[in-house]
């Protein structure tokens, strides 16, 4: 029988409903079934950062029913941290762990976090990091440059490994101490009389022990299982800054997933930055009892010392902040945060 043209359209249709749900099902089964590869990188190893990385790959892989799979890369295997950045922004890395600081290039405000003086304990730092206000400021940034900020923790205090004991504030007077190009890090120890040197982190070591430099800061999470004591043994527990680390994730990436997707990757990085503190504080004890076993020793400055680092610090991080108008609302948005949480 021929088949008129409004018959014929009609059959079609009917034909078409039938086969719609059947290639929607089978479409919806391939995006299920399909394995998304998060490269996670982190510059340290063996640091809380590495624990984090640790449990958010379990987390993730267990939340999606292995639909996405987690490699870890430590130590900037990478590369240098700058390329560890670039890569996140431009999908070659899916995750980055690393301090706000470093991201000063994509976005200046992101060193706020670095700047000294705002905390005066662990916990007092790691209350910072809960802040709504500060998170939806920090995670923020960086979303027109391909990041996707997932979390916020913190990876320890800072400390000044040096080859001379810094038993005073006096003590800083004329030594090199390397910092990073941050002004909020080599401000306050120029006011101490220091000379900041900004190096890699990879170059500290070797400065070290040819003398080109007399100290360097740092947390002892990382100075310890790098064996900073070897060559600069006495370690000044100023407390400033605190190092806190960025999960980073690709938007590029990020965009790429399903919409449940996205949500796990928020949700575990959120819950196992939190679920990290406590462990963090264990990894740094561990790390100060492991430099004084080492043969390392651990300094704490004079209660009034301590107390006139901590203003003068916090004095040059205001001052740093008021020279940049950007900065400066990024600075009173986590110096009030600082308040609210102390």
């Amino acid at each position: 029988m021929k088949l008129s043209h409004p018959h014929f359209l009609r059959y079609a249709a009917a034909a078409a409903m039938l086969i719609l749900p059947s290639a929607l099902t089978l479409g919806a089964a391939r995006a299920q079934d399909k394995t998304y590869i998060m490269k996670i990188t982190l510059p340290a190893v063996n640091d809380p950062s590495n624990l984090f990385a640790k449990n958010y790959a379990a987390a993730l892989e267990r939340d999606t029913g292995g639909r996405i799979k987690a490699e870890i890369y430590t130590a900037s295997q990478l590369g240098a941290i700058p390329r560890q950045i670039e890569g996140t922004q431009f999908g070659a890395i899916q995750c980055a762990l690393i301090p706000p600081e470093f991201f000063v290039g994509v976005d200046e405000r992101f060193e706020v976090m670095a700047a000294p003086g705002l905390v005066d304990s662990v916990e007092h730092a790691h209350r910072l990091t809960l802040d709504p206000q500060v998170l939806k400021l920090i995670l923020g940034l960086g979303a027109d440059k391909g990041l996707h900020g997932a979390a916020l923790f913190l990876n320890g205090m800072s400390s000044v490994a040096a080859t001379k004991a810094i038993r005073d504030i006096s003590d800083f007077k004329g030594k090199k101490i390397r910092t990073l190009a941050s002004k909020f890090q080599t401000e306050p120890f120029n006011r101490l009389g220091a000379t900041a040197v900004v190096l890699t982190l990879g170059d500290v070591l070797p400065a070290l022990q040819q003398g080109a430099i007399d100290g360097t800061i740092g947390s002892i999470v990382i100075l310890t299982p790098m064996h900073f004591q070897e060559a600069a043994k006495f370690a000044t527990e100023t407390g400033q800054p605190p190092v806190f680390v960025a999960v980073e994730i690709s938007k590029k990436w990020y965009d790429s997933l399903p919409a449940d997707l996205q949500k796990i990757v928020d949700d575990d990085a959120a819950k196992e930055s939190v679920a990290l503190h406590p462990h963090m504080v264990e990894l740094y004890n561990n790390a100060r009892k492991g430099w004084t076993d080492a043969g390392g020793e651990l300094i704490s400055l004079p209660p009034a010392e301590q107390a006139t680092l901590l203003k003068t610090f916090s004095k040059a991080g205001s001052d740093v902040a008021s020279a940049n108008p950007a900065l400066s609302e990024a600075y009173k948005i986590v110096a009030a945060a600082a308040e609210r949480t102390r």
